[in-house]
């Protein structure tokens, strides 16, 4: 899987984790948060998912990285969303074994793209359950900015 950093260019998921330990170990007196999110957008030839993830020095900033990908059109937004979540799981997970095979065992949030207002409120029990059931922390709007934020702007 290859991402993209808006700073460092393309890399695969090896150099991410790289990266993200050397930005940590860069100010070791802070706190980090270690986020995946997913959102994706339908379009006239498929439907386009990006999955994002952020290493945020709390209170000092953040970098994050992206990978991009087009599926086949899923109109059903229950679809979409699970699979989203399912994007977000199937990376946190790699993402915590190849910390892991560095020596790091960093905590990982999932943020979701769904809330308790809107079309998606009906799913977060759901989903939710979904991911804290495969051991991760779930976070929904408006606490959700991987999923709101960071991928939804490479959506388009």
């Amino acid at each position: 899987m290859i991402f993209t950093s808006p700073s460092k260019g393309k890399m695969d998921l090896e150099q991410v984790v790289l990266d993200i330990l050397a930005y940590a170990s860069e100010d070791t007196e802070s706190t980090y948060k270690l986020i995946v999110g997913s959102d994706s957008h339908p379009a006239n030839t498929g439907t386009c998912f990006v999955s994002a993830i952020i290493i945020h020095r709390v209170g000092k900033g953040a970098r994050y990285y992206y990978n991009k990908q087009m599926e086949q059109k899923i109109k059903s937004l229950r679809q979409r969303i699970f699979y989203e979540a399912s994007l977000s799981l199937v990376l946190a997970d790699q993402l915590c074994k190849c910390l892991k095979k560095h020596g790091h065992d960093m905590k990982v949030e999932i943020h979701l793209d769904i809330g308790t207002h809107g079309d998606t409120k009906e799913l977060v029990k759901e989903v939710t359950g979904m991911i804290m059931g495969s051991g991760f922390d779930a976070k929904i709007k408006p606490d959700a900015c991987a999923a709101s934020n960071v991928a939804d702007r490479h959506t388009k």
